[in-house]
């Protein structure tokens, strides 16, 4: 592929992370120029393989959809797949920064459950869902931003995902119970008498409300370890991990009294995200 195809490609990519996912858009903005195709090409990824269930009208076509995107993935050099400017872009950026193919199969393969309206079973499943995504994805960002090596973020990515995303699914809720989809761990529902065919309506009652406390407080745990780990991780990575500091401030407003978590939209504005990322940059410059 010419460099003028790849620089079109990553224009693509760079699009869709800036409509679809603004904070990891907003995070490319203190990544090195360098690696800012590769991490943009790996947000788009993400984006096509999140972005599914809202895509297709049922799961099957899903299922096709993933199947391509594996098929791609593995796909020989000078495959016909690199002319998709995501599907070309990722390749690159897995041959460019040693990126392990097998954490991109494990993305789509956690996926799956986005596809069906199955409940999800536990709070230990909800947190392997939120590590085989979320947490993946800072995983491989901090890999790019370290030139193809091992960064050594594992566990700082870890907690780090898994607070991000719960805080997300959180957020998500009211869209999510629109379509009758649970993210909210089966046992905390049950635990607390949650009736879903009330949540589906969209009638939030004091059971639901004890049940999401206890997953804020979840979330907290893992905010709170990502924050005592993070000074170990190498200042090159911070790029990766700046879309978690707008979670402290997400679960403050989730859990104000005013927020009805099945009606009330949870975010902050685009300038409040501009000033934490700003602040937790300089701080990181600083430490």
């Amino acid at each position: 592929m010419t460099a003028t195809a790849a620089g079109a490609a990553s224009d693509v990519c760079l699009d869709q992370v800036r409509t679809y996912d603004f904070d990891r858009y907003l995070s490319l903005l203190y990544a090195p120029e360098r690696d800012r195709p590769a991490l943009a090409a790996l947000y788009a990824f993400n984006m096509e393989i999140a972005r599914a269930r809202e895509i297709v009208s049922d799961p099957m076509p899903g299922e096709i959809r993933f199947q391509w995107w594996r098929d791609a993935l593995d796909a020989p050099d000078g495959s016909d797949v690199d002319q998709h400017p995501v599907a070309g872009a990722i390749r690159r950026a897995i041959g460019a920064y040693a990126l392990p193919a097998a954490a991109l199969h494990n993305l789509i393969d956690a996926r799956v459950f986005d596809l069906y309206d199955d409940p999800m079973p536990c709070l230990g499943d909800l947190e392997g869902y939120a590590g085989e995504t979320s947490s993946a994805l800072i995983q491989m960002a901090s890999i790019v931003l370290s030139q193809g090596r091992d960064p050594g973020t594992a566990e700082i990515a870890g907690h780090a995902g898994v607070a991000y995303a719960l805080t997300g699914l959180m957020r998500a809720l009211p869209w999510h119970a629109r379509r009758r989809q649970l993210y909210l761990p089966a046992d905390l529902l049950e635990a607390h008498g949650v009736d879903r065919e009330t949540l589906f309506r969209g009638e939030t009652r004091p059971e639901l409300k004890a049940a999401l406390r206890d997953l804020v407080a979840v979330a907290r745990r893992h905010l709170e370890a990502t924050r005592k780990l993070i000074g170990h991780a190498p200042r090159e990575t911070v790029p990766a991990f700046l879309p978690v500091c707008l979670v402290g401030p997400m679960l403050d407003r989730l859990e104000r009294r005013d927020v009805d978590p099945l009606n009330t939209p949870v975010d902050l504005s685009a300038l409040r995200k501009h000033w934490i990322f700003w602040r937790s940059w300089m701080r990181s410059r600083r430490g």
